[in-house]
């Protein structure tokens, strides 16, 4: 799948895709991720807004465009368009290793 860009919100990073993996499973909610300490979520919102999980990687199918809120963040407006979400990454150089940012 090639990149067409991407989008931040906090620690989410959705990364436009060219398609949608054919065999992922569409889940019953449209969370793309959850806050650790404060419970609260990232969820895309729109109409025909899809979240769908393949092999552990969650993928939103906006095909009219969708927003994204959170209670913490500014809202995201995304084109239409497929997505891949993905968590932004960091890395401690006292550790020495690189982890998830925490939201």
């Amino acid at each position: 799948m090639k990149s067409l860009g991407q989008f931040q919100q906090g620690d989410v990073l959705l990364e436009r895709v060219s398609s949608l993996p054919s065999n992922g499973a569409k889940l019953p909610h449209r969370i793309l991720a959850e806050g650790e300490a404060t419970g609260h979520a990232h969820v895309a919102l729109g109409e025909g807004v899809e979240v769908i999980e393949r092999e552990g990687v969650l993928y939103l199918s906006a095909p009219h465009g969708a927003i994204v809120t959170h209670q913490e963040h500014a809202t995201v407006t995304l084109p239409p368009g497929a997505y891949r979400v993905g968590r932004v990454r960091e890395y401690s150089h006292f550790d020495e290793e690189a982890r998830q940012v925490r939201d």
